[in-house]
């Protein structure tokens, strides 16, 4: 883990507890006359009660003074400039966009699609349809010529001619030809959104309504539905089917039905995949394939196979798919999990697809109730006039002339945007924009799309203002980056270079780090009596550990298990009857476990090297040079604690 991360995740927490019920607040201490109140102490002490394993940092007197230091600490990287780091700035703006990830998104909207996504997911449709293409930014003549011709074959299809016919003659589908127009079983976020709710509101055997999507116009056929059969996990052992020209046409087949009567013997699947399986991306892995659903292979045949086999490391009998012959063992199934097990994954699946739209459109809604804007009507009627036809092959720029347009083309609420910003947003637009004419209708559709995104401007820039919880977060952001720079730069750094001062504090405090008795020894222990037997014997003969687990443990049983090492008093690897004597034991007896030890040498008590503590002397360092440097910050800046208000907090936290 990367340690800023480790480091922030103590400091910064998104949930926040109210203090005292209400939102008044009183100055608690000052730095250099700067304030600091009594609602964020509380917020943060309330916060990170739970996070805290040192209860003297529970007791609130020792919490204010912890407080006090990280805001001087604070201060003074400011007062160094560290604000100004471009990587620091870059940082938080980062931080800040995550973070103002959840304020733009419409809890109930995303509920209602979380909940209509895992409604569909409980059943597979099967599925054809017929396709007439179309661009989504097509003109308009375009669309009512593609529009026609799909609605001649669904007049068509209703009369009751044959879908699979009239797919294979019209659909512009490429796979159309060979498939008749099926897509088989398919479920919840597989097809695009449209398609997909077309598809879910059809009763099976009848034709949906003309839908359109991004490729085109559809009319879907729902051919079946079943209940979902969730995901497999599946090993499989494929020989490719022969080609035309191969003299043995059977060979394939006879291969696979060798494969399939070792199986029956005994061999092992994942060896035999290994030897002779002909999918080289899953041989290797001993034909283990990664877990799948309907209508994610490209054969319903090896789908069918895959989910009819019901118990863990049952192995089908050979069968033909297009792509080959093939054996398929059983690893895992996996059943559709619970809405609240899914409802990050979901959460995911919406956010990539069309289905977000739907949150977009209402939040646009939402931001044009809650802001005043105005447009102002005659620097819109000189600005749109600069928007030329070249704009349809993107081949428009801005005139040299809208350096003029300065004066405010919209206004939301205090917030005046000009005529040249409009004019950059129309340039970058030309790609992607819908193929609407004449020029003049286009550039009312780009005002539109304009406004939106400037409304969402706005609200971004005042979330601070609007939403307390989210200014408090990002002011914890804020001060841990600069706090986790100015410490690395102060403590870390410094402990882990100043070798003097680290090796005087070593000596200082080198008779807190202690060893305890210790033994150099080997135990080794069995739950059977006639085994450890064996190995206490071999023991006396001077046998090495690893040759007595060699001996004692036969082909897949591990009679013995042995440990080498020097133990210190206490060490929970050590049996509590082992004695701290040089020589070999006696078998004794603890729980379910029989042990012999043998002791090389016993080490006294003993003062820990410089090296064998260094992680814990490193540690203690820094602590002692953040509190002398906090020390000296009380004495670079001028700190004074309201008592009487303090007493007020101190009653009101602990009552």
């Amino acid at each position: 883990m990367n340690i800023k991360h480790l480091f922030f995740g103590l400091l910064v927490a998104l949930t926040y507890n109210g203090f005292a019920q209400n939102n008044t607040k009183e100055v608690l201490f000052t730095i250099n006359e700067k304030s600091y109140y009594t609602d964020e102490f509380a917020r943060v002490y309330k916060k990170n009660l739970d996070l805290v394993k040192d209860e003297s940092q529970k007791d609130l007197n020792q919490y204010l003074e912890l407080f006090i230091g990280y805001k001087l600490k604070v201060n003074k990287a400011y007062k160094l400039g560290l604000q100004n780091n471009p990587q620091y700035q870059s940082e938080l703006k980062s931080y800040r966009t995550q973070l103002a990830k959840n304020y733009f998104n419409d809890t109930k909207i995303t509920q209602e699609l979380i909940e209509e996504g895992y409604n569909r997911l409980q059943k597979e449709i099967k599925a054809s349809h017929i396709l007439i293409l179309v661009d989504e930014n097509a003109a308009p003549a375009d669309t009512l010529k593609a529009y026609k011709k799909i609605e001649d074959i669904y007049k068509r299809a209703l009369a009751g001619e044959d879908f699979a016919n009239l797919a294979t003659q019209y659909s512009e589908d490429p796979s159309a030809k060979e498939n008749k127009g099926s897509l088989g079983y398919f479920s919840a976020f597989r097809m695009v959104y449209p398609f997909e709710s077309a598809a879910y509101n059809t009763q099976k055997g009848k034709i949906s309504k003309i839908i359109r999507t991004r490729f085109g116009y559809h009319i879907i056929k729902v051919d079946d539905i079943r209940n979902n059969r969730g995901e497999v996990t599946v090993a499989h052992i494929m020989i490719l089917n022969p080609k035309p020209e191969d003299a043995d046409q059977d060979k394939a087949k006879n291969t696979i039905n060798d494969i399939y009567k070792k199986i029956q013997q005994g061999e092992k699947f994942e060896d035999l995949a290994k030897q002779f399986s002909e999918d080289k991306s899953s041989s290797s892995k001993g034909g283990v394939l990664n877990k799948f659903g309907s209508g994610q292979l490209s054969s319903e045949e090896f789908e069918n196979v895959a989910f009819a086999l019901t118990q863990p490391n049952e192995v089908s009998k050979p069968f033909q798919s297009q792509f080959g012959w093939h054996i398929v063992k059983l690893i895992e199934k996996n059943p559709i999990k619970t809405m609240d097990e899914m409802k990050g994954e979901l959460e995911s699946k919406i956010g990539k697809d069309d289905r977000s739209k739907k949150i977009v459109a209402s939040l646009n809604e939402k931001l044009r109730k809650k802001y005043t804007y105005k447009k102002d009507a005659k620097q819109y009627a000189l600005v749109s006039k600069l928007v030329t036809d070249a704009f349809y092959d993107a081949k428009w720029t801005i005139p040299a002339n809208a350096k003029d347009f300065t004066a405010p083309l919209l206004t939301i609420n205090d917030k005046k945007i000009d005529g040249k910003t409009f004019l950059e947003f129309v340039e970058k637009q030309q790609k992607t924009s819908p193929n609407v004419k004449p020029i003049s209708k286009l550039v009312d559709a780009l005002y539109e799309k304009f406004l939106d995104e400037q409304l969402k401007a706005y609200y971004d820039d005042n979330l601070e203002n609007e939403f307390p919880d989210f200014a408090n977060v990002m002011e914890e952001y804020r001060d841990g980056l600069l706090l986790f720079d100015l410490m690395e730069k102060e403590i870390w750094d410094r402990s882990k270079t100043d070798t003097i001062g680290l090796q005087k504090f070593y000596n200082d405090h080198k008779m807190e780090h202690m060893w305890k008795k210790r033994v150099q020894a080997t135990i080794i222990s069995s739950t059977k009596m006639e085994e450890i037997k064996k190995a206490l014997a071999m023991l006396k003969k001077k046998a090495e550990p690893q040759d007595i687990k060699t001996k004692l443990n036969v082909g897949n049983v591990v009679n013995v298990m042995t440990n080498s090492g020097t133990f210190e008093e206490g060490n929970d690897a050590m049996p509590k009857g082992m004695k701290y004597e040089v020589g070999i034991s006696e078998i004794f007896k603890e729980g379910e476990y029989y042990f012999v030890t043998k002791v090389d040498k016993v080490l006294p008590a003993e003062v820990k090297t410089f090296d064998e503590c260094k992680g814990k002397i490193v540690n203690d360092y820094q602590q002692y040079l953040e509190q002398r440097w906090v020390d000296d910050l009380k004495q670079e800046y001028t700190v004074k604690t309201n008592k009487e208000v303090f007493e007020h907090v101190k009653k009101q936290l602990n009552p």
